[in-house]
């Protein structure tokens, strides 16, 4: 015999069925945003490839994937169109992009603040400057150091860009001024400073503009950087490539062995302003005219590790390019009228470094 559930009595003494018990409501995740997570969001939006994200993160591809996995998985949403190529947002994740800028933009601005409160107390900041601006630089910035940083020792060291990177890397060095980056881009803050042209040097009267160059260069001896330095690989490299070889007589490691020996010997040279600056009164004896043949270029940056020194780089790279506008620009000026566009300062913004398209060889 099949029962019934028992009615309930009212106070007035009717009945009423029972009310049924509702389901229990299944638990929701919790939405929540990590740091990590708005960073792998940003790394991805901005390179548009899991592996360019990969690159800027310094991380393996399947850690991107799996952050932007746990966060479409957190807020519920897809973030991106991984179908197509390149990867876009998603209506969703148009929406999240200006908030994550936003909170990353205030995380950065914490951790400057934090990170400069912190070298109130730094004992020791290693400086490394490549020769070409030691002696016009390295005072300055020692001076603007001991001004912000009194209790602390500044130590500097100057020489060819690959050493000056090379300390960098081996934590010997805080700052760097050179003009090779470091193969680890994403974990360093990167600041342009200057680019300047290669120019040709040759001993007093020896060269003709209006002649044939090869045939010129040709009977003049070439006087070289040592190809043990990047100064002495890239400019062979580059006579390379626009096809002329070039007897070779002399290799030197210093720039101003090779500027006398150009002007001792009746030689040439390629070189840039910035080691022609630095060897005094030795060019005198030279004639300074732009390359016959295709440009090259060099590029100075200042780089140091990121998250370390606060705003501190950025106002040093700030007082490196209004002396490199107000002195070195207008003593190459000076020296060769016709090349004064030869350096061109650069940055300013203090905007991120693109690596697109930075220099691969080392200058």
């Amino acid at each position: 015999m099949r029962r019934h559930s028992p009615a309930q009595r009212t106070p007035q003494g009717t009945t009423m069925a029972k009310t049924p018990t509702p389901p229990p409501i299944p638990d929701r995740p919790i939405t929540r945003l990590t740091l990590r997570g708005l960073r792998a969001f940003i790394a991805l939006e901005e390179a548009r490839s899991v592996a360019g994200a990969a690159q800027k993160l310094g991380v393996s591809k399947s850690n991107v994937s799996q952050q932007i996995t746990a966060l479409e998985q957190n807020v519920g949403a897809k973030l991106f169109d991984r179908d197509g190529r390149p990867i876009l947002l998603t209506p969703a994740g148009q929406v999240l992009s200006t908030h994550a800028h936003r909170i990353m933009s205030t995380v950065s601005a914490a951790e400057a603040n934090l990170a400069e409160f912190n070298l109130r107390s730094l004992p020791v900041l290693n400086l490394g400057i490549i020769d070409d601006l030691d002696a016009s630089l390295t005072p300055v910035l020692a001076s603007s150091l001991q001004r912000q940083l009194p209790q602390c020792f500044i130590s500097t060291f100057s020489g060819r860009s690959d050493q000056v990177t090379e300390k960098l890397l081996a934590r010997d060095v805080d700052i760097a001024v050179t003009g090779i980056l470091p193969t680890t881009m994403h974990r360093f803050t990167i600041l342009p400073l200057l680019r300047e042209q290669f120019v040709l040097i040759s001993a007093k009267g020896q060269y003709d503009r209006k002649a044939d160059w090869r045939e010129t260069l040709t009977r003049l001896p070439l006087v070289q950087y040592s190809e043990a330095m990047p100064m002495g690989r890239l400019v062979s490299a580059h006579l390379k490539r626009v096809g002329f070889h070039a007897q070779r007589r002399f290799s030197f490691e210093s720039t101003r062995s090779v500027i006398a020996t150009v002007a001792q010997n009746g030689g040439w040279t390629l070189s840039t302003p910035l080691s022609l600056l630095d060897a005094g009164s030795l060019v005198s004896g030279i004639d300074i005219a732009p390359l016959p043949f295709a440009s090259l270029a060099r590029q100075i940056y200042m780089v140091t590790r990121s998250e370390e020194l606060g705003n501190l780089p950025a106002q040093l790279a700030s007082e490196c390019r209004s002396l490199l506008h107000q002195t070195l620009v207008p003593d190459f000026g000076k020296a060769a009228p016709m090349l004064a566009g030869a350096i061109e300062i650069q940055g300013g913004d203090e905007d991120p470094f693109d690596p697109v398209g930075a220099p691969g060889q080392d200058p």
